[in-house]
């Protein structure tokens, strides 16, 4: 059975992500790296960011290539609360993206991978990522983005 705590957590944290992704989709990430605790780490399929200046530097040169559309879709979402301050959530990211402005051709996903985030919730009373990894399990067409 799923105690009130654990709906909260989850439903928090589920929130949380979909601010996070309509974050970097609708605003370029200009706000991502504050998701995450000043020593957050974000490992991408193809490289890890540590730190949430270095993340920052990663949304800022995604944003400096131009144009691109992108949707960071989530599904199966479940989080399992470690202490009142601390949780493990797993969903999978489900992303189509392409470079250029809308209205692109459609596609497959560029990407499916499970996504598993360490969370852990400030003094502050907000919930940030202090670890995020994606293990992808399908790839293709289009590459992702990764900081050169």
């Amino acid at each position: 059975m799923w105690s009130e705590e654990r709906l909260t957590i989850a439903r928090e944290l589920e929130l949380q992500l979909a601010d996070f992704w309509h974050d970097v989709d609708q605003n370029w990430g200009r706000q991502a790296a504050d998701f995450f605790t000043e020593d957050g780490v974000f490992e991408a399929s193809e490289q890890t960011y540590r730190g949430r200046e270095h993340i920052r530097k990663f949304y800022e040169y995604r944003l400096s290539r131009g144009p691109r559309v992108a949707v960071h879709a989530f599904a199966n979402f479940r989080a399992e609360p470690q202490t009142p301050t601390e949780a493990v959530s797993t969903w999978y990211l489900i992303l189509y993206a392409h470079d250029g402005e809308p209205v692109q051709l459609s596609a497959p996903p560029i990407q499916i991978a499970l996504a598993t985030d360490h969370n852990v919730k400030g003094e502050d009373g907000r919930w940030r990522y202090k670890h995020r990894k994606f293990e992808s399990l399908f790839k293709g067409g289009v590459s992702t983005t990764t900081l050169k």
